[in-house]
């Protein structure tokens, strides 16, 4: 399951990159709706929309880009979302600084940041197939993985510290910054990327802006596993407005603890991209794929007997350490079967999809789930929530399959 190699130098680079952005993005996490409540005075709705707003018209803007970026270069593309979101998060303390800044401005720096990021990973997944060897592939997502849930455990703390400190203003400029130096990480990288194959016709066809959906749809593994993953992802991130309504409300949590209850299990996620690749060894890519992906659905309903005290917060904890920890675990072997099972000329555009529609399945069920929580109340939208995610192993495939039989045309190189 393997070369038994390491990577090599240009996915270091690459790996460094990523840490960096990321840890960057935990750093200024929640940095937006500070600024606008503390220095624009904006009301419940105006955070609302800028988070709902942000990511659902930047997922919009980023439809059309996937087409564009499937036939070109995706090394020049990397840095240049990079630099799109430095150029633009930068725009937020210069308007600061002069007094000028406004509440739609905001709004379009979220929008861009958000297309950007969208464009971002959906290259950087081509990108990866180009640098190495199918083999080396599910040893690379686990450690990127494994270097994304690292930022997540260190990145809120040191960013809280620095709000603290300096303000939230100060830690978009870390934001902005970590985008730099990812830039020039991924410059860094070998440049000798294949040639693309050429556009089959001069101008974008309609048609072309949902191929990655059909590709997707039209695939035995990746349909399922499409299907699972919005479902899933939407119902799990649904219910993080309702916990922090009930557990700094009525149950009386402190903001710190309420913090350590999502920070701590953040471990789980390390240990979980460690195990993948040995458990892919042992037992097969589509048992640890299957087995994973059912046993994350297992837990989150018990959070709906969630209490005050210590208790209350251990269950928490423990919920989401066994959560996080079976993530970690899928997420690496999901985006390695992803990458194996689309051709090098359909990657952009099939990540593109799929990041998009989870984007767009998650804001539509948080939303959703604020009505029933308001309903129902938050304890009773949370369980139904966890009943619901019960379901969703049945949207996982139930055999493996073939990959797409024909080999990937073999690009030239400059």
């Amino acid at each position: 399951m393997g070369s038994g190699k390491q990577p090599g130098r240009s996915f270091g680079w690459l790996r460094a990159a990523y840490g960096t952005s990321a840890l960057g993005t935990w750093l200024a996490f929640g940095a937006f709706p500070l600024i606008a409540i503390r220095v624009l005075h904006a009301g419940p709705a105006q955070v609302a929309a800028l988070s709902a707003v942000g990511s659902a018209v930047g997922a919009a803007v980023a439809v059309p880009l996937g087409p564009w970026v499937e036939f070109r270069r995706k090394r020049p593309v990397l840095i240049a979302t990079d630099l799109v979101r430095c150029a633009a998060l930068l725009t937020v303390p210069a308007a600061y600084a002069l007094r000028v800044l406004t509440f739609v401005q905001l709004l379009l720096v979220s929008v861009l940041v958000a297309a950007a990021d969208i464009t971002f990973r959906a290259a950087s997944g081509a990108y990866l197939k180009t640098l190495l060897p199918a083999e080396d592939l599910l040893l690379a997502n686990a450690r990127l993985e494994s270097t994304a849930w690292t930022a997540t455990i260190v990145g809120p703390p040191l960013g809280g510290a620095l709000i603290g400190l300096l303000g939230p203003v100060a830690t978009v400029v870390a934001d902005a910054v970590s985008y730099l130096l990812s830039a020039l990480g991924i410059r860094a990288t070998d440049g000798r990327e294949p040639r693309p194959r050429p556009r089959p016709a001069a101008r974008m066809r309609a048609g072309e802006l949902l191929d990655g959906w059909r590709y997707l749809l039209a695939d035995p593994v990746l349909r399922p596993l499409f299907l699972n993953t919005a479902v899933f992802n939407g119902l799990v991130m649904a219910t993080q407005p309702l916990l922090a309504v009930l557990m700094l409300g009525p149950l009386g949590f402190a903001p710190w603890q309420y913090g350590l209850a999502f920070a701590a299990p953040s471990v789980g996620g390390l240990l979980g991209s460690r195990l993948a690749r040995p458990l892919v060894t042992r037992f097969g890519s589509h048992r640890v794929l299957v087995g994973s992906g059912a046993l994350r659905a297992l837990w989150p309903v018990a959070l709906a007997l969630l209490g005050p005290g210590t208790g209350g917060l251990l269950l928490v904890i423990g919920v989401e350490l066994a959560l996080i920890l079976c993530c970690g675990v899928f997420n690496p072997v999901c985006a390695t079967c992803r990458l194996e099972r689309t051709p090098a000329d359909r990657v952009v555009r099939a990540l593109s999809a799929w990041s998009v529609t989870t984007k767009a399945s998650t804001a539509l069920l948080t939303a959703l789930w604020g009505v029933l929580g308001g309903l129902l109340g938050a304890r009773t939208a949370i369980g139904l929530a966890g009943v619901l995610l019960l379901a969703t192993p049945l949207l996982l495939p139930r055999r493996p399959a073939p990959l797409p039989a024909g080999p990937e045309p073999a690009p030239t190189r400059t």
